[in-house]
């Protein structure tokens, strides 16, 4: 069934794969994409399907309007339609940009705060442009930032994830740039070229490469890395064995960078 938004009636995500890229658009402009239960629920179905979907190569998170998002919808959290079914719906999202084995992309723009940073905190690589208005304020609101809370440490470090998380301060995209909380700042005039540019960063590295290198680097929080080898030397073999390796080859004999987009069709 799908999910409507209350407010518009239109969907409060959507999501769209084209040239390679799946593209998952918040889509409660009026609101500034304010999140609410059906967002977080219609988010949530719009990551699985990213995940599953074989046409996309990498996934990039973004909001209608003029803002990426202004975190969690006040008017629906003071009417008391914000409780667990949220909450569960907006971690199952997250986990599900942090999990999926391809690249996933943030693009900040506007209000990036609050569950919009948290959001934005659970995809790989982070976008800004130079008008975003970044920071977390849960505790200033009587929550805990739950999206961000078990990963900003990892991100900026314990120190600064104390001063974002409980003096809920906000940034400048050139301060979140200079601790790492966001990868690129780009003018708003200049995003789409630089999105591209980004995009075809990933599209230069192995799928299968990526993902397990991906899940390893999220392994490593959680294990000693000496109990991983086997784990290393499994997803070593599967890069051995897959038609990206062939590629690679190739292209070194032939003095040319290896293509990995488009896939070769798949075999019978």
């Amino acid at each position: 069934m799908s999910v409507v938004d209350n407010v518009s009636g239109a969907a409060p995500v959507t999501y769209e794969a084209k040239d390679g890229v799946g593209w998952i658009t918040l889509n409660r402009p009026e609101v500034l994409n304010a999140l609410s239960t059906e967002l977080a629920a219609a988010l949530a179905d719009c990551a699985a399907t990213a995940a599953a979907d074989a046409s996309a190569s990498q996934v990039v998170v973004r909001g209608a309007g003029r803002a990426f998002c202004s975190g969690m919808d006040r008017t629906a959290m003071s009417a008391g339609s914000i409780g667990d079914a949220f909450y569960r719906h907006w971690n199952r999202a997250l986990d599900g940009l942090e999990d999926m084995s391809k690249i996933t992309l943030a693009v900040l723009h506007g209000y990036s705060i609050g569950g919009g940073l948290q959001l934005a905190l659970a995809c790989d690589l982070r976008l800004a442009t130079d008008d975003a208005v970044l920071g977390l304020g849960a505790t200033r609101h009587g929550l805990v930032p739950d999206g961000a809370v078990l990963r900003l440490a990892r991100v900026v470090g314990v120190g600064r994830a104390k001063e974002l998380a409980l003096l809920n301060d906000t940034l400048s995209p050139a301060e979140a740039r200079a601790i790492g909380l966001v990868n690129w700042v780009c003018a708003p005039a200049d995003l789409d070229a630089t999105l591209a540019a980004v995009v075809a960063k990933a599209r230069a590295a192995s799928p299968t490469a990526t993902g397990h290198t991906k899940r390893l680097l999220h392994e490593s929080f959680h294990r000693d890395p000496r109990t991983l080898l086997e784990d290393v030397l499994a997803a070593q073999d599967e890069c051995m064995s897959s038609w990206e390796i062939d590629e690679a080859n190739r292209a070194w004999q032939e003095k040319r960078e290896a293509r990995f987009y488009p896939p070769p069709p798949a075999r019978p």
